[in-house]
């Protein structure tokens, strides 16, 4: 999930150290909305931008299942800029289908997939650490009580408006940056592959955990 990028000063400052941290963040996003906020169907306009504009690395996953994998790779920094660059782009274009500012802010969703054995540090001890990032940062956090499929991953669903989404996110990855996974991780694929195996692609809404 994270490793030193390059050779790091030794006795840095914390900034320092935080820039020298390789982040990857993986989002599930569905295909339609991949095509319409990141301009897939305009030959990747927006998603060229963000990575140019975040200097962050940015691959979406191919294939014609409903659900594609976007994956985010930089410093920490970078990831953020570009977090923040897709939440207020999917507000943007949330907002243009709204009968103007009196509707109010469109409230934006990121589904991250997180290893499930970094799940038990974010809901921390009876759930205190998720009740805390939710009250400090007043974004809706909802941990997923089962794996994704053929995998050993879960989504950790976020909600609201981008800046409470972008505190939520930060803090999120503070908690799994310094709780690495344990054992091997099976990623997962929404999609179906030549020459490998069949994964489900009808997807069952799966019901949230509790906390």
């Amino acid at each position: 999930m994270a490793s030193p990028d390059g050779a790091s000063g030794v006795g840095g400052s914390p900034e320092e150290t935080e820039l020298s941290i390789t982040l990857t963040l993986r989002m599930l996003m569905h295909g339609k909305v991949t095509r319409w906020a990141l301009g897939l169907s305009t030959k990747g306009e927006t998603v060229k931008r963000i990575r140019e504009q975040s200097s962050a690395r940015i691959t979406i996953s191919e294939g014609c299942c409903p659900e594609r994998i976007t994956t985010i790779t930089g410093s920490t920094d970078a990831v953020f800029r570009a977090v923040s660059m897709i939440a207020f782009k999917l507000e943007e274009d949330l907002g243009a289908g709204s009968d103007g500012p009196a509707a109010g802010r469109a409230p934006v969703t990121l589904r991250l997939v997180i290893p499930a054995s970094q799940c038990g540090s974010l809901i921390g001890k009876a759930g205190a650490k998720i009740r805390e990032i939710r009250e400090s940062t007043g974004a809706q956090v909802q941990v997923a009580g089962d794996l994704l499929p053929n995998s050993t991953e879960r989504a950790v669903t976020v909600s609201g408006v981008p800046d409470t989404i972008i505190q939520c996110v930060r803090q999120i990855c503070a908690v799994i940056l310094e709780s690495p996974p344990k054992g091997a991780t099976i990623p997962y694929h929404p999609g179906l592959s030549l020459g490998t195996i069949l994964l489900s692609a009808n997807q069952v809404r799966r019901p949230q955990h509790p906390w």
